[in-house]
Parts: C-alpha cells; sequence; structure tokens
C-alpha cells in the first residue's frame, strides 16, 4: 500500500524549488518565491536567479502545485563524493540533477569532480562549491540521496 502523502501547504512569502518539466529543464530545480496563491492548486512565483528576456527584472510564472517542493534542507557535504553519487549542480541559474563520475581532483588551487547529466549525455567537470548532496521530496518527506 503507498503511503499518504503529506500536503505541503504553501504561502505567499514561502522560498521553494521549482521542478521544470520543460524539455531541457528536466530534473532541474529553480528558487522561487511564491508571490500569489491562485485558484485550482496554481501559484504565482517570482524566480531568484531567472530574468525575463529582456532581464529587466525577475521572472515570474504560474505553476501548478505538483511543481512547487520546498527548499531542500542544508546539509553540510561530506569531505568526498563517491563515484555514481546523485548530487545537484548549481549551473545556469539553478540545480541540476547529475551523478559523480571520477575521483576529487586538484587543479588551480580548487577541488573539481566530473559529473554525468543523463538528460543530455554530458559529462562535465565543477568545483567542489558549485555541487551538493542531492535530496529526493518523496511522500512530503526529504530523503537523502548517498
Amino acid at each position: 500500500m503507498r503511503p499518504l502523502m503529506k500536503r505541503v501547504n504553501h504561502n505567499i512569502g514561502d522560498k521553494v524549488d521549482v521542478c521544470s518539466r520543460e524539455e531541457g529543464f528536466i530534473s532541474s530545480y529553480f528558487k522561487a518565491t511564491i508571490v500569489s496563491c491562485l485558484q485550482n492548486e496554481k501559484f504565482m512565483i517570482r524566480y531568484e536567479n531567472l530574468l525575463l528576456d529582456d532581464e529587466s527584472g525577475p521572472l515570474i510564472e504560474t505553476i501548478n502545485r505538483r511543481e512547487l517542493r520546498p527548499l531542500p534542507p542544508r546539509v553540510r557535504n561530506p569531505p568526498e563524493f563517491h563515484f555514481n553519487q546523485k548530487v545537484d549542480v548549481f549551473d545556469n541559474d539553478g540545480w541540476w540533477l547529475g551523478e559523480i563520475t571520477s575521483e576529487k581532483t586538484l587543479s588551480e588551487n580548487y577541488y573539481y569532480y566530473n559529473v554525468y547529466f543523463n538528460t543530455t549525455d554530458q559529462t562535465i567537470y565543477y568545483p567542489c562549491d558549485r555541487i551538493r548532496v542531492h535530496h529526493e521530496w518523496i511522500y512530503g518527506d526529504w530523503i537523502l540521496e548517498r
């Protein structure tokens, strides 16, 4: 039997992650603030890092509840990530789900990892300060990926 999903009540001013379902953005999360609670489980949100096309201000969109999740808990990253560990990488104004595919490497006074993204079939080299432990929002609880 499937457990009941906890319902999160979102309010104006709440900080949330918007989980994009658009092609090219799947498995990405963008930080936003709820600016209005609409009917039919829709919300108007203002992105923190995404701008209007003319860059005159933050992008504001109307989205469905299923595209929202609370911000993941802040946890200290481990001293080392391990092979195949799911991680989030901050790039292009949002967090993107990837997988560690190398050992930690020192280059130019910074530590880096190769991260593979299965949605684009790309592996990209990232500094550790742009990588975080991945959490899944499942049935209303945060599950830490290991």
